[in-house]
């Protein structure tokens, strides 16, 4: 069953803790942002900053260019799974496998120029691949609805991977994209910017969970 999963971007310790109170009393699974100021083009707050209700299932999204210089603060935070990128500057493979052996899930990110097929060895390693059709560090992307041909080649990789999505998520296309096999939809901008993000996050639940045919 596909799960919304509200996205933390946000540069500061502040924003940050704004973030947490206003989706706290209805979120189970959350998507949190970092970056390296390199590999994406915002400082967002760093591991050191992050921390999170203890009831929550969080998803850190790491868009770092050397995850080397990060995993071990990204394992001892704990998260249930670690996303980095297939485009980093380092073996993937061996970092999916670093991050597995201390108990933690790990996925990897694509980004809308990246071909599946080119970073097959990452995919087959990977329990979560997290196909990325937004901007890099920020709110309010919009979804390239292109990309969901990636599904059907990622799965065809590996077939039992957890597909995520990240990227201009919203009411119109929640749908479309649960019924294409994105089972996390990462859901930044409609959740963060509504003057009502408990509804909101309704809404795109019952979206993805009616049922009908495309």
């Amino acid at each position: 069953m596909a799960v919304i999963a509200p996205c933390i971007t946000v540069e500061t310790v502040e924003a940050f803790q704004e973030s947490i109170d206003r989706i706290k009393p209805f979120a189970t699974r959350v998507h949190v942002d970092l970056s390296d100021g390199e590999f994406a083009p915002t400082f967002l707050v760093t591991p050191d900053e992050v921390t999170w209700p203890p009831q929550w299932q969080v998803d850190i999204h790491a868009m770092v260019m050397r995850p080397s210089e990060h995993l071990p603060k990204l394992i001892a935070m704990k998260p249930q799974l670690i996303v980095i990128h297939a485009e980093s500057a380092e073996n993937t493979v061996v970092h999916l496998q670093n991050i597995k052996q201390a108990g933690i899930k790990a996925g990897v990110a694509l980004l809308r120029t990246t071909v599946p097929s080119t970073v097959s060895d990452a995919i087959k390693e990977a329990d979560h691949v997290m196909i990325f059709s937004g901007d890099l560090g920020y709110y309010g992307g919009k979804a390239s609805l292109m990309q969901v041909e990636k599904i059907r080649l990622v799965k065809a990789i590996n077939p039992k991977v957890e597909i995520g999505w990240d990227g201009g998520v919203n009411i119109d296309n929640a749908f479309m994209l649960s019924q294409s096999g994105v089972d996390v939809l990462n859901t930044g901008g409609a959740i963060a910017k509504s003057n009502d993000p408990a509804a909101t996050f309704a809404q795109l639940t019952r979206e993805i969970n009616k049922h009908g045919v495309i």
